[in-house]
């Protein structure tokens, strides 16, 4: 019997939306399993940050800002890196964008704007760093979905629309892709405690709501999501495609809890 690699020694990883949140929390988690990490979102600052924090963990990054919505932004990201690095093995989606308001009252742009995101911007980026991994035979890409993917959630329809259509787009890359040895699955995080939903979780109605519907009784904290992310990035899932990683405390499995 051989033994299985979790690891991520030599690996590289590029992030999209990777560094707030969740995105950062799973850029400096696959650094310290052991692979380089380029975590990039808009705004240099932030990109700057992170960078500093993953090369303090001894691994190498590059400064580079990206726009999910912008292919070129997207296509030089990818460029530079394979400059840099010669290869890319491990792309994970985080960027995404949210907003609630009841459906009636939506407008189309907004509409437009969540789908242009959350949906169409990963198969962007699926798209331009897919082409690489193919050409070379090797990739691992993790989507990041929603228990919206699941279950709906009142007046977040559009986002619950795209999480819901990333998570067939990445069984169909799974398809395609699978077989030419780039392997796409999906993480669906349950309810995670971060600062841009602290007040929403601590202080309302729907949050209290969330958390009776989470089994263990408690809301998730970011770096639960890890141990998903470096499995599904690693060797450990050389057989694993098109699979939705639910991480969510047992809310899915929940119908009465008292």
């Amino acid at each position: 019997m051989t033994t299985t690699n979790v690891g991520l020694a030599n690996k590289v990883a590029v992030v999209i939306g990777g560094t707030s949140g969740i995105g950062r929390t799973l850029s400096l988690g696959l650094a310290e399993a052991g692979a380089d990490v380029i975590a990039s979102a808009r705004r240099k600052q932030n990109v700057d940050e992170v960078a500093s924090e993953i090369e303090a963990r001894g691994r190498q990054t590059l400064r580079y800002t990206s726009d999910l919505c912008d292919r070129k932004s997207l296509e030089k990201l990818a460029e530079v890196t394979l400059r840099h690095f010669s290869k890319i093995d491990i792309l994970v989606n985080c960027a995404a964008k949210l907003k609630r308001i009841p459906t009636l009252d939506m407008a189309e742009e907004d509409w437009r704007d969540i789908i242009d995101t959350n949906l169409t911007g990963t198969f962007r980026a699926c798209q331009v760093f897919g082409k690489h991994m193919l050409e070379r035979g090797y990739g691992r890409i993790i989507n990041i979905v929603s228990l919206n993917t699941f279950v709906a959630l009142s007046e977040v329809a559009a986002y619950a629309a795209s999480k819901a259509a990333v998570a067939s787009l990445t069984r169909s890359l799974a398809v395609e892709w699978s077989k030419r040895g780039v392997l796409v699955n999906a993480i669906a995080p349950g309810v995670f405690h971060t600062a841009f939903n602290a007040n929403l979780l601590d202080s309302t109605a729907r949050g209290e709501e969330l958390l009776m519907r989470t089994p263990m009784g408690r809301f998730g904290r970011t770096e639960e999501l890890i141990g998903a992310a470096i499995y599904l990035a690693s060797d450990a899932a050389s057989f694993v495609a098109g699979q939705v990683l639910v991480v969510d405390g047992g809310f899915l499995a929940s119908g009465v809890n008292q």
